[in-house]
C-alpha cells in the first residue's frame, strides 16, 4: 500500500485519538542490555516501581499450578470471591481489570465522551489524560500544590460538563497524599453526578495509621471507585492485575465495557494465593521502608532534595547548572553505567528523576553511581 493510502487512512481515526501521546514506560532491563551492550546481570532496575523482591514463592507455585488449565477461558470467581472477603463487600461490588490501569479506562469508557470532561491534578499518572484523550473527552489540569493534588483547585475545576474525577492518592510520580479527613472533605462537596476515582496502587506501602478508609465510604458515597493493583507490593507486575470496588450499581455499568476475559488464568491463580500470603506483605513493606530511608539518607549525604514519598519510590530534584537542567543527561550517564531509573520530563517536571526503592545493594548502586555521575 502507497504511503500516501497508509495516511489517509490513518486520517480517517478521530483527531483526538492522533493527538495522543504514547504512555512511555520504564526502560526493560533487555531494551539497555541490547542498546548498550551491557550485561543484562550487571543491571540495576530502579524505573518502574516494581517490588524488587519479585513474585511471592505462594503466588509463583499458584500460578506454576495453573499452567495444564490455560485451554480453557479464565473465571475469575475465585478472585472476586477471595478479594470480596479479603475486603468486607460485596462480590457484586468488584471489578477485575488487566491491571488497575484497565480500571481506569472501564472508568473513562463508562463515563466520558466527546463534550464531557475529567479533572486531574498537574504531575499526576500518565493514565488519566491518557483514558481522557482516547474517549474524545476534555482534560481539566489544576496546578499542583507542593508537587500533590490541590483538592480546593480540583473542587473549583468541575464544570457542568464533567463527569470523572481522578486522585492518585499516593500519587505517582511524586510520591505525595492525601491525609484521610482532607479527601473526606472532598467527596462531601463534589457534585454527586462526578464519579471520582480515587487511585490506591500504593496503599499498602503506607503506615496503617495513614491509610484512608475509602472502602468504608463507598456505603456514603455512591459517586466513589476506588481502584488498587496486585503489580506493587504484591510483586505481580508481569501478570497484569489489578481490581476496582465501588457500589453494585457502578460496578455493573464498568463490567458492562470490560472484555469478558480480560484477566487470565495464571493472573487470578497467583492473586488468590498473594492475597494469602501475609507474611510477603510484610517482609516487603518493612524492606521498603528500610530503603527509601537508605535513599533519603544517600541523598542528604549527597546535598540532593526529593519529594517527601509514601510510595515506593522517591523523586529526586537534580540541581540545574545555572539556568540549564541536568536531570536528562544524568538519567543517560546512569543508564550507560546500568543504572535504570525514571526521568520525568513528560510529567512536567524536567529537574527530577524518580527512583524506585529496590533491594539494598540495588539502592546502594545507585547511590554511589548518581555520586560519580554528580561529579562528571
Amino acid at each position: 500500500m502507497p504511503m500516501s493510502d497508509i495516511t489517509d487512512l490513518c486520517e480517517q481515526s478521530p483527531a483526538y485519538v492522533r493527538a495522543i501521546a504514547p504512555y512511555q514506560p520504564g526502560k526493560p532491563i533487555t531494551e539497555v542490555a541490547r542498546e548498550l551492550g551491557l550485561d543484562e546481570r550487571s543491571i540495576v532496575k530502579l524505573a518502574s516501581n516494581e517490588n524488587p523482591r519479585g513474585i511471592s514463592p505462594r503466588a509463583l507455585a499458584a500460578a506454576a499450578a495453573a499452567l495444564p488449565d490455560l485451554g480453557r477461558y479464565p473465571d475469575g470467581f475465585e478472585l472476586t470471591r477471595a478479594l470480596s472477603q479479603h475486603l468486607g463487600v460485596t462480590m457484586e461490588q468488584i471489578v477485575l481489570g488487566n491491571g488497575s490501569n484497565d480500571v481506569l479506562e472501564l472508568a473513562g469508557m463508562a463515563f466520558l465522551a466527546p463534550g464531557r470532561s475529567a479533572v486531574y491534578s498537574q504531575h499526576a499518572f500518565a493514565v488519566y489524560p491518557l483514558a481522557t484523550q482516547a474517549r474524545g473527552a476534555h482534560s481539566i489540569v489544576t496546578p499542583a500544590k507542593d508537587y500533590g493534588h490541590d483538592l480546593e483547585a480540583m473542587l473549583a475545576a468541575i464544570r457542568a460538563d464533567t463527569r470523572v474525577v481522578f486522585i492518585a492518592n499516593p500519587n505517582n510520580p511524586t510520591g505525595t497524599m492525601l491525609g484521610a479527613a482532607e479527601l473526606e472533605s472532598f467527596l462531601l462537596r463534589v457534585p454527586k453526578n462526578v464519579v471520582v476515582v480515587v487511585d490506591e496502587a500504593y496503599n499498602e506501602y503506607l503506615e496503617p495509621a495513614l491509610r484512608c478508609p475509602s472502602i468504608e465510604w463507598i456505603g456514603r458515597f455512591p459517586n466513589l471507585i476506588v481502584t488498587r493493583t496486585f503489580s506493587k507490593v504484591y510483586g505481580l507486575a508481569g501478570l497484569r492485575v489489578g481490581y476496582g470496588i465501588c457500589r453494585a450499581e457502578l460496578a455493573d455499568l464498568l463490567n458492562r465495557v470490560r472484555q469478558p476475559f480480560n484477566v487470565n488464568n495464571l493472573a487470578i491463580a497467583a492473586a488468590v494465593a498473594a492475597l494469602e500470603d501475609l507474611e510477603f506483605v510484610r517482609e516487603s513493606y518493612a524492606l521498603n521502608a528500610a530503603g527509601m530511608a537508605q535513599l533519603r539518607d544517600g541523598c542528604r549525604r549527597l546535598g540532593l532534595a526529593w519529594i517527601p514519598s509514601y510510595g515506593n519510590f522517591l523523586t529526586i530534584e537534580i540541581p540545574r547548572a545555572g539556568s540549564a537542567s541536568r536531570a536528562a543527561a544524568v538519567f543517560q550517564k546512569l543508564l550507560r553505567k546500568g543504572v535504570i531509573v525514571r526521568p520525568l520530563a513528560n510529567y512536567g517536571m524536567p529537574d527530577h528523576l524518580r527512583v524506585t526503592v529496590g533491594l539494598t545493594a540495588e539502592n546502594a548502586r545507585f547511590l554511589e553511581t548518581l555520586a560519580t555521575v554528580l561529579e562528571d
